[in-house]
């Protein structure tokens, strides 16, 4: 149990540390406080997860291969960023970052800069930070831990809750722009959106303010009608292709018929003027 609450406690204190340098650099970006994350209170939980990774299962690299160790921070931030990007727009319709202005990106998801800037701070997080905060909770009782642990995780779940509602109301909101059709792309979208959501309370504004790059994905809509247009085209070609080969068809019978008239002209033609010689010769 005590190591259970260990890993509670860093997962909270590399999720704050995640929210602290995400909101500096967004705030210095946009010249104002920023609250960065889609959460409401002062941590975005994938770098704590991320770190939870790195001290769990890649620590036994620490000692004499950095290089490794490394490479494999590399493997598993650039995995758990793809997946939660891929996860989060299935789940609310929406693209929370996108990487496809820079260089070496996979689908816009991860791109390799970003990705050695998590090894980096994989690195400090496993030779510095980790055995400075490991040291600090182990001065701690059982009972303390558990304590924190469980109050950390009762606020956090609430805040899961209610970040959850709004986000979902997110989704709906760009449902419902699709559904009327007043935008035919993806820009229009996101711009009708936040407008719409920005007119909200609170929390609904912090969520945009949030996330400035933000965009709304059609919904469905976009799809079904790329499936449509396919179809079409499909059928379109079908027929012409039928069209051909019945054109074809036609054209083979027809050449078939006149040859087979040709040939009984020629082979009555031919009867008709032996009998004519037989004829003849009766006569004589």
């Amino acid at each position: 149990m005590e190591t259970i609450c260990t890993y509670i406690l860093l997962f909270y204190i590399y999720s704050f540390l995640g929210w602290c340098m995400e909101t500096i650099l967004v705030s210095i970006e946009n010249k104002r406080f920023i609250n960065r994350g889609f959460l409401i209170g002062p941590y975005c939980p994938i770098y704590g997860l991320g770190s939870i990774f790195i001290i769990a299962f890649l620590m036994k690299f620490s000692n004499n291969m950095p290089i490794l160790l490394f490479f494999l921070i590399l493997v598993i931030c650039g995995a758990l960023e793809y997946f939660t990007s891929w996860i989060m727009e299935k789940l609310f319709k929406a693209r929370w970052w996108d990487y496809s202005h820079k260089k070496f990106n996979l689908n816009g998801r991860i791109c390799l800069e970003n990705l050695i800037e998590f090894g980096i701070l994989g690195l400090i997080v496993a030779y510095a930070l980790n055995p400075f905060f490991e040291g600090i909770l182990q001065k701690l009782q059982s009972f303390q831990l558990e304590c924190i642990a469980v109050g950390l995780t009762c606020i956090y779940l609430i805040d899961v809750v209610i970040s959850f509602v709004v986000i979902f109301g997110f989704r709906n909101v760009t449902k419902t722009v699709n559904s009327e059709g007043k935008a035919d792309n993806t820009e229009q979208i996101t711009k009708m959106v936040r407008e719409l959501f920005s007119q909200k309370s609170f929390l609904h504004k912090r969520f945009i303010n949030a996330y400035p790059r933000l965009q709304a994905i059609q919904i469905k809509i976009e799809k079904i009608k790329n499936k449509i247009d396919d179809v079409k085209v499909e059928a379109k070609e079908a027929v012409e292709e039928k069209k051909e080969e019945i054109k074809n068809s036609i054209e083979q019978s027809t050449r078939k018929a006149k040859v087979t008239i040709y040939l009984s002209k020629k082979h009555l033609k031919s009867n008709f003027k032996g009998k004519n010689i037989n004829f003849k010769k009766k006569e004589e």
